[in-house]
This record gives C-alpha cells, structure tokens and sequence, in this order.
C-alpha cells in the first residue's frame, strides 16, 4: 500500500468586528507561529484541534508534515497584512514540499480580515487552488465558526467541534483526518452539504450542557445511525463578526449521497429553528449577581463577566465586576486582570512590597475605568502553567506572561497577567499559589469557556450581565453587513426552505 503524504496546518483565529484593536502579523508573532516539529512539541501531548490531526503521525501508512500553524486570542478585524503573509508562507510551504495526496487544516470559522469577510472560506479556496481538485482537504473548525460557502465548497471535509465549553476539538479534528485517509483510499466517497439557519444564538444560551443545545445536540446525535451518514456538525456561529454568513449552520456529511445530506441537513437544521425561542438568555446585572454568590453559604462562587469574554474578544482587563465588588464590600472575592503596566510597578515594588496603584481599565472604557487598590505584593510568578486535563479548546502549555498576585486591603486577591490568556484552567491560580476552593468568589473572564475548569470547584455558576465588546444581547451592536432576515432581529422568517 502506498504510503501517503499529507500536509497539516492551519491559521485559527476568532474575530470580532467591533473590538476596537486589529489584530496584526505582530500578534500572532507574540502568541507563537509554529513551524515544523515546533507544531509536535506544542500539541501532540494536548486535546487540541491540531493534536487530533497529529494522531496520524503514528500511522506507518501515512506520512503526516506539519507545516505552520498560526493562533491568538480572540480579537479585533485581521489586518489585510496579517492574512497575506500568513496565507503566504502556507501557501509557500505546501509548493516548496509537495506533493500532497491529502491537506489538513486546522481553522476556525470565525476569521475576518480587511476584504476577506469569510476569510476561513479564502484560505480554503487558496489552498485548493494550489494543490488542484484531485487532492482531498479536510477542515476542522470551531464550534463558533460562521459558516459560509466558501469553505464547504472548497473542502472536502469539514468537522466541527459538539462541545461547547470545548473539550473533543481533538477528536473532531481526527475524525476528519480519519475521513480524509478513508476518502484518498477509496473506502468512503464524502458529500457534504451545508444549512445555513437564519439564527443567531446568544452566547448564554450556547453551552451545550445546558439546554436547549443540550438536547438538540442529543437529536443530532441520532443522525450518526442512519445508513450512509458520515458526519455531522452543527455550528453555533459567533454573533460578534458582522458578516453575511454570522449565524448557526449544520453540516451533513454522507458516503456519495447528497440528496440524502441535503434531507438530513434540512431536518436537523429544522428541528433548530423550531426552539430559536430559546436562543435568548438573561443575565443579573453586577451588584444583583455579586449580592447573590455572596449570599451562598459556601464557595466558591464563579461569575461569569459576559461583556468582557477574552474567549469572545473583549481586552480582559475590564473592571465592572471589580469595582462593584469593593463598592459593596464583597469579601474574599477575586478577580484576574490583563494589565502589563500594573505588573511592572508590582514587581518594582518586589514581594512582600505595598503597592497604591490603578489596576484595569486600559483598553475599553464600555469595560469599565481603572479602579485604585491599596494592597500587598504576594507572588510573582513567570506565569507559566501546564494543565493535562480538558480545558475549553484543549490546550496544554500556557504563558501568561510575569503574573503577580495582590492581597488588598478590602479582602481581595487580584491576579494580574502580563499576557493576555483566557481563564480556561484552574492551573492559572494554582501555578501562582490560589487554591480557587479557598475563595468565596471568583470572576471569570468568560462565559461558557472557563465552565470546563471552574465547574470542577464552583458551588453555584452565575452569568453576568456586564457591558463591553462581548455584551449578552447581540443586538445591541451595529450589525450593518449581517444576513436579513436574521432571528432575534427579525422574527417573521420563512424557515426551512421549500425544496
């Protein structure tokens, strides 16, 4: 049998359109392009989308390449130059090393750029481009991706994540290598077809532990027992992206039979909209959830800081739940902030030393302002961790820069990170000497991300309705470009199509 050689890489990125700082080249340098065996180092150990494409490297049949893999947080429109010299030195690999009898690439589905609303769609027909029609590509996508045509057609595979927090990004990536192998060998003959729903779901309403996707995901399920279909994916979509594809979509996957997907994909997408009621979630506003975590009688209490979700975009340096918190007195409360210059006066100021410092507040005043603490340096750690267990994507290794931990004068632990990294993993206090169980309160920059740590610990979860880039009702944002009809917008929508 031959043996087959197959090219892995990918550019991943989450964007939203209305934060307010493009994401560069430079950014993407910052968080770590990997090339090559780097690629292994970093994920073949982790549960990551990557990892779950790295499984073949085991394969004696396969020879797998890893080519360059670009990541970073959540944040504003990619710069146009961003994308082409991404683009461009994965385009340029994949000549210089060819040739391919298969491609993998790890994306996202949420990626915008200058001129490039489905800009995971262009990087797909890109690469299509190059290596011609008789070349299979698989694509592995994140659960908040908007899926758009473009990168169904010019795949021949796509996966997407059916957790959310995100905890089988490997195992969906693998089952699209396993699919791609299968579909080169001759074994299965994929045909995929995409539904785009004409709906958005808040970002309350997306963990797939809870319902309604709870349920609806359970429905899905039921898809994988019917002759011929291969695989399924339902995509949540991210409303912070205003773009024409921004909603849910559904994709079927069967072995050479597209009417067959098409019928499928129609009734899941159906059985979807007929719960689209159930998209709109509520939150209590700071001083209602702070008041409500400190009335449990044990902790601790994990709040969920909607408006400023690094894992949506927001600068996670927001100060909201911060402020309320001192204002009403909250005791044994913490709080982790993105803030650099704060953690360059403390480690001036050395441990053990008093600081007098503002803390937050510097990126987005929807976020919040500075707010001033008197407190004492605990720890100062080079905020480097490692966490084996599932966490939201499945990463493993993580910097969050010089980290510093602040006891303040009204009870309060601050974490502050030099780095921007979402709080997906309880490895983030522990590394730095805060036993979480200890805590009465803790705030999470986050929403349904950091629930695969924190519900470990967490007594009682409790969403926030805060203000910022990432705020709970997404209409609430100028969405000039997005589809219309578009439920919660518009309601009166003739959904599913006629065939």
């Amino acid at each position: 049998m031959k043996r087959l050689r197959v090219a892995v890489g990918g550019i991943s990125h989450e964007t939203n359109t209305f934060a307010v700082q493009p994401t560069t080249y430079e950014q993407f340098v910052a968080s770590g392009i990997l090339r090559g065996e780097a690629i292994l180092d970093q994920h073949r150990t982790a549960l990551t989308t990557m990892a779950g494409f790295l499984e073949l490297v085991d394969d004696p049949a396969v020879e797998l390449v890893p080519l360059v893999y670009a990541n970073t947080n959540p944040s504003g429109t990619i710069t146009a130059d961003a994308v082409e010299r991404l683009v461009g030195e994965l385009l340029a690999s994949l000549r210089e090393r060819g040739p391919w009898d298969a491609v993998f690439l790890a994306l996202h589905g949420a990626a915008v750029a200058d001129g490039a609303p489905e800009t995971d769609g262009e990087i797909t027909r890109r690469v299509r481009q190059l290596v011609g029609p008789g070349v299979p590509v698989g694509v592995a996508l994140d659960m908040h991706a908007n899926v758009g045509p473009l990168v169904v057609g010019q795949s021949d595979v796509v996966t997407i994540y059916r957790t959310n927090p995100h905890v089988d990004p490997r195992a969906r990536a693998a089952e699209c290598g396993r699919l791609i192998v299968d579909m080169v060998r001759g074994r299965v003959r994929p045909t995929q077809v995409l539904v785009q729903i004409p709906a958005a779901i808040g970002i309350m309403r997306q963990n797939t532990a809870e319902e309604p996707m709870r349920s609806l995901m359970a429905q899905a399920d039921q898809l994988l027992e019917r002759p011929g279909v291969l695989s399924y994916s339902v995509a949540e979509g991210y409303p912070y992206a205003d773009v024409p594809h921004m909603g849910m979509a559904v994709v079927v996957i069967t072995d050479g039979d597209p009417a067959a997907a098409r019928r499928h994909a129609l009734e899941l997408a159906g059985t979807i909209w007929a719960r689209r009621d159930e998209f709109i979630g509520v939150a209590p506003a700071p001083d209602v959830a702070l008041l409500l975590a400190d009335a449990e009688p044990a902790g601790p209490v994990a709040l969920m800081d909607v408006g400023d979700n690094i894992g949506g975009g927001s600068p996670g340096d927001g100060t909201i739940l911060l402020e309320a918190a001192s204002r009403l007195r909250i005791r044994g409360f913490l709080a982790i902030l993105w803030d650099p210059i704060a953690v360059r006066s403390c480690v001036a100021a050395g441990v053990g030393g008093r600081v007098s410092l503002d803390v937050g507040g510097r990126v987005d005043p929807r976020n919040g302002a500075p707010v001033h603490v008197d407190a004492r340096v605990r720890v100062i750690s080079d905020g480097r961790y490692e966490d084996p267990t599932p966490t939201h994507g499945g990463f493993r290794f993580f910097d969050a820069g010089t980290t510093v931990v602040l006891e303040t004068d009204l009870d309060h632990t601050l974490l502050l990170t030099s780095r921007l990294v979402m709080p997906s993993s309880l490895e983030q206090l522990r590394s730095a000497g805060v036993q979480p169980e200890h805590l009465r309160v803790i705030a999470a920059k986050g929403v349904v991300s950091p629930r695969a740590a924190y519900d470990r610990v967490a007594t009682r979860t409790i969403l926030v309705d805060t203000a910022g880039v990432t705020a709970a009702d997404p209409t609430g944002f100028d969405h000039r470009d997005r589809q219309r009809p578009l439920f919660p917008w518009e309601t009166d929508i003739d959904f599913p199509p006629a065939d």
